[in-house]
């Protein structure tokens, strides 16, 4: 009975490529797609070049610390090459984690990276600007790269601007090689750029900025040097929505942090100034005209900020949802009374450890303010509520 049907094919088989690729990206439940590539070689490469993502189960990094979780086994050059060889049109690839990962093991990608539209190369500290380089002659239609505490250069960042002009979102954190030449050339050449992140990047300025593209919605840069003409740079674009400049390594003076609220962030919506301990009254004066769109603050750890800051951000932010001041030595009841009488959209107001603000002015707020919730718990980090990762990401 066996040998009697054993050459005879069932109505699926006859199916044209197309449709049983149609049937595979049908597919919903994890372990129907695992199992499609089981039925036979046909199948399996259905399975294969429908593939889209891949991200290697070895790489875990836990991003902000130094911590890194490797997996049972060091991913070399053979690996990525057997990957892409099997995997030809993928859109997102995540080599995170893969720290002993030679420049070699990216030769693969000026043939099977024409597709990528997301890369993560986040710790891969054997990378060179060679490897990077080769990113570059490859993936041309990258959107989104993460190279976070990656050795790039001036030099491979400049390589992968002039090849990848589509890129939207990019992520530098860490990249202490990296300066203000690197990012000029990022900014200019790639003018959709829409989200960069480059945290504890010290060797940024911010002069790079200077003429960015409208379309740059979102800026990390906290722990970073920047100066005023830096911060006037980042908001020259016009389109900034979020900007995360807290715990500047420098001291303000002069304008310093006022520059962002001298016309050009309009738009901006959230600011984080964490640990800005130097931000003046003149500079929250600025932000708070100067920005009519914010609708989250952070000035936690800001001591320096009087009454006369306070009252102006009363006064001028009525968009205002979300207000830190954590931790505010000049933080007080006039400064309650202030955000009481003005900020009419205000929804949520962090005040952990503000000595100078009494029970009773707490009490009086909730009266008048009943729809505030006033926040006993120390919020460290405001995060937006826009992402703006590339969906393939």
């Amino acid at each position: 009975m066996a040998e009697m049907y054993k050459n005879i094919e069932t109505p699926v088989m006859n199916l044209l490529d197309d449709c049983l690729i149609h049937i595979f990206q049908q597919l919903d439940i994890r372990i129907d797609r695992d199992s499609f590539g089981l039925t036979c070689r046909r199948w399996l490469h259905i399975q294969n070049t429908s593939r889209r993502s891949v991200k290697l189960c070895c790489s875990v990094t836990t991003y902000g610390s130094s911590r890194l979780t490797q997996g049972s086994f060091n991913v070399s050059a053979f690996h990525v090459y057997k990957l892409l060889t099997r995997f030809p049109y993928l859109t997102s690839l995540s080599l995170s984690g893969c720290t002993e990962l030679p420049d070699s093991g990216l030769s693969q990608l000026e043939f099977f990276g024409s597709s990528l539209q997301s890369l993560c190369l986040a710790c891969c500290f054997q990378i060179t600007d060679t490897g990077f380089s080769l990113v570059a002659s490859g993936c041309s239609n990258l959107k989104s790269v993460d190279l976070y505490r990656c050795n790039i250069t001036d030099i491979g960042l400049t390589a992968i601007a002039k090849s990848c002009l589509s890129l939207q979102t990019v992520n530098l954190s860490y990249c202490t090689k990296i300066s203000d030449c690197g990012v000029r050339f990022l900014s200019q050449k790639c003018r959709q750029l829409r989200s960069l992140v480059m945290s504890h990047c010290r060797s940024i300025t911010g002069s790079g900025f200077n003429g960015c593209s409208e379309t740059l919605v979102h800026v990390e840069a906290d722990s970073c040097k920047l100066e005023p003409d830096g911060i006037s740079g980042l908001v020259s674009g016009g389109g900034l929505e979020y900007l995360n400049l807290s715990g500047l390594f420098w001291s303000i003076h002069g304008d310093g942090l006022a520059r962002i609220g001298q016309g050009s962030a309009v738009h901006l919506r959230v600011l984080n100034l964490r640990m800005c301990r130097d931000a003046t009254n003149e500079a929250i004066m600025m932000i708070s005209k100067g920005c009519p769109a914010l609708q989250e603050w952070s000035l936690a750890f800001c001591h320096e900020i009087t009454i006369t800051g306070w009252v102006a951000i009363g006064w001028n932010c009525n968009n205002l949802e979300v207000l830190h001041v954590n931790r505010c030595r000049n933080f007080c009841d006039g400064g309650l009374q202030a955000l009481q009488d003005g900020c009419k959209n205000l929804s949520k107001l962090h005040m952990n450890h503000c000595v100078r603000v009494t029970q009773l002015a707490v009490e009086s707020f909730k009266c008048r303010r009943s729809s505030v919730v006033i926040s006993q718990e120390e919020a460290v980090h405001i995060f937006p509520s826009f992402n703006f990762t590339d969906g393939n990401g």
